[in-house]
């Protein structure tokens, strides 16, 4: 019929006597207080206020109705009050699984910060790894993780998209030449990818995109992945977060399409319930674009 704010309107009119002193009082304009008052007078089809010489008093009808009225402004204070108490008693740690390389975007973007202002009591610690973690089985709390998710155990949401494509060092185009296209890099030294990256999608797709791929070198986490294409020895996939983010490399390839996936902010049903993970996680879904800063620049 109603909502609170209509009668924060109607109390401030009767502690102060005009429109014009209650609006001032909610920091709003005079005619959103008549609008108010009107609007909830013909909600409850009942006159709640007159208008006098010296101001605005509250009809026979709104003195009758005023102490229920300042009872319900009572219990939304206490109501508030306790929700801001259960904010600052939450005590805790958010165990956030995440690739290492994302680690220090993330804490850059200021996403964190913000977060313990709010739950001074929570602390996020970091689980990174380059495999899926389970997080059905208690090996962490919420997941930042690039791909279609897989675990119909979890629940989530989509944050952005995931872009990958070649990279080479300088040094090495200087040295052996940029390809032209993906069938030129059967012609170049290539970085493959090896242990727990062996089922990853760039993995996967460097012997079908490049049948006789000269591997040089292989690694089992993206940032030794890195790594070794910036020291020249040879070329790789990369996700453009990381690769346009160092000034010794050149994206001597766009982007591949058959690599691009999305990133998506995970946690398991139960988990989501609990007051510390659902804390985080509405957190960051009001802060998203923070978070595509830190994924995706």
């Amino acid at each position: 019929m109603f909502d609170w704010s209509d009668l924060r309107h109607l109390i401030a009119v009767s502690r102060h006597g005009s429109t014009l002193a209650a609006a001032k009082a909610l920091g709003v304009n005079q005619s959103t207080v008549h609008r108010r008052l009107t609007e909830l007078e013909s909600r409850i089809g009942l006159t709640l206020v007159k208008r006098h010489t010296t101001g605005y008093r509250l009809s026979e009808l709104g003195e009758t109705l005023i102490d229920n009225v300042l009872a319900v402004e009572a219990a939304v204070g206490m109501l508030e009050r306790q929700i801001q108490a259960l904010k600052l008693d939450l005590k805790g740690i958010i165990r956030l699984t995440c690739p290492e390389p994302t680690v220090s975007r993330i804490v850059a973007t200021g996403l964190l910060d913000r977060f313990y202002e709010q739950y001074p009591g929570l602390s996020v610690e970091f689980v990174t790894s380059d495999r899926y973690l389970d997080i059905a089985k208690g090996e962490a709390d919420v997941a930042f993780r690039s791909g279609e998710p897989t675990d119909d155990r979890l629940i989530g949401r989509k944050i952005c998209d995931s872009v990958w494509a070649i990279y080479a060092s300088k040094s090495y185009i200087q040295q052996h030449g940029r390809p032209q296209n993906i069938t030129d890099l059967a012609g170049h030294a290539m970085i493959g990818f090896d242990g727990i990256m062996q089922n990853h999608r760039a993995a996967k797709w460097l012997p079908v995109a490049v049948p006789d791929a000269r591997i040089v070198n292989r690694n089992n986490s993206m940032l030794g992945t890195l790594s070794a294409v910036k020291s020249g020895i040879g070329v790789a996939p990369l996700p453009t977060t990381l690769g346009d983010a160092e000034e010794t490399l050149v994206q001597v390839l766009p982007p591949v399409e058959e690599l691009n996936r999305s990133w998506y902010l995970l946690t398991h049903p139960d988990l989501r319930r609990t007051p510390r993970i659902a804390a985080f996680v509405d957190h960051v879904l009001a802060d998203i674009p923070a978070l595509r800063t830190a994924l995706i620049g």
